[in-house]
């Protein structure tokens, strides 16, 4: 899954792309342009094609593939949390139906300990999840921030009025589209600032065990991941 892709799709530009007048602060400022009039025509509007970006912008992907790390992580920690709730509930099964407990209050502890592997398991998939929730939240700052600050830059240095989102057009004209030099650009600055995002947030503890106990098939936690950022 392209976790990137999927989530900032793309809140990118809402904010981001640029308007910045080539006029010059010090120039006077012109009269508003009337509708359909010349001005507008000479109006510098270029657009850049967002996919395009978030496939090839290595900080993108970078993000991406941290995610898929974390999600593998996950994955790993349930199946191994579920294995050790199966083998410990199959292994009372088999003492009951052997007539091993001597006792009702043996048979009683040892549903109490199945019954607290199962919440303290819940506990911590529950807190590794929002761990990787938060840390997607946190590259997805960070890749909109790197993104809105460079094309701020990159209009101004370029003298554009305007940078458009190809998916908020209708139509454009392919001439205009700078998509390539932005992610050029783009990567160009990253791979010179080292190129490394930050490093994964470790998993955290399972939480305060104060919950009541659930019962012996505990549900599989939900998939990290699944809140859905877009901007319109």
């Amino acid at each position: 899954m392209n976790f990137i892709k999927h989530y900032t799709k793309l809140a990118l530009f809402a904010a981001a792309v640029l308007m910045m007048s080539a006029t010059s602060c010090n120039e006077k400022p012109a009269e508003a342009p009337k509708a359909g009039g010349a001005a507008l025509e000479n109006l510098k509007i270029r657009y850049i094609d967002e996919d395009s970006i978030m496939a090839n912008y290595n900080l993108a992907k970078d993000i991406n593939e941290a995610m898929l790390r974390r999600q593998n992580q996950f994955d790993a920690a349930q199946k191994q949390r579920g294995n050790e709730i199966s083998k410990f509930g199959n292994a009372m099964q088999q003492k009951y139906q052997n007539n091993q407990y001597l006792t009702e209050e043996a048979f009683n502890a040892d549903q109490a300990k199945l019954q607290k592997m199962q919440a303290d398991a819940e506990n911590y998939l529950a807190g590794l999840q929002q761990s990787i929730q938060n840390e997607l939240n946190q590259s997805q700052i960070q890749l909109l921030d790197s993104i809105d600050n460079f094309m701020k830059d990159y209009a101004k240095k370029k003298g554009f009025d305007m940078v458009l989102r190809k998916s908020a057009t209708l139509f454009i004209d392919e001439k205009y589209d700078v998509t390539n030099e932005v992610i050029e650009g783009l990567n160009k600055r990253y791979n010179k600032v080292g190129g490394k995002t930050a490093a994964p947030v470790k998993a955290p503890e399972a939480a305060a065990k104060t919950s009541k106990a659930p019962t012996v098939s505990a549900e599989k936690p939900a998939t990290p991941g699944q809140v859905d950022l877009k901007k319109d």
